[in-house]
C-alpha cells in the first residue's frame, strides 16, 4: 500500500490532532491515517497534495511541511 508523511509544526492540542485526522480520512482513498501534534503517516492511493490540500482547508494555524 502506497504510504505518505507529512510532518508539521503548531498543533497544539488534541482537539486539533482529532480534526486533522478526520480530514485526511475523508480524502479518497485513505486507507488509514496516523496523526500526532509533528505529522501524519497515510496509507492509502493518495497524493501529497490532496492531503495537505485537506488540512490546510482546516484553516488552523499550523505550517506543513
Amino acid at each position: 500500500m502506497p504510504h505518505q508523511s507529512l510532518d508539521f509544526t503548531g498543533v497544539e492540542n488534541a482537539e486539533q490532532v482529532n480534526r486533522i485526522t478526520t480530514a485526511l480520512m475523508m480524502v479518497d482513498g485513505v486507507e488509514s491515517a496516523e496523526v500526532g501534534r509533528h505529522g501524519a503517516e497515510v496509507e492509502g492511493r493518495v497524493s501529497r497534495e490532496a492531503l495537505i490540500r485537506a488540512v490546510e482547508a482546516l484553516k488552523l494555524p499550523i505550517q506543513i511541511k
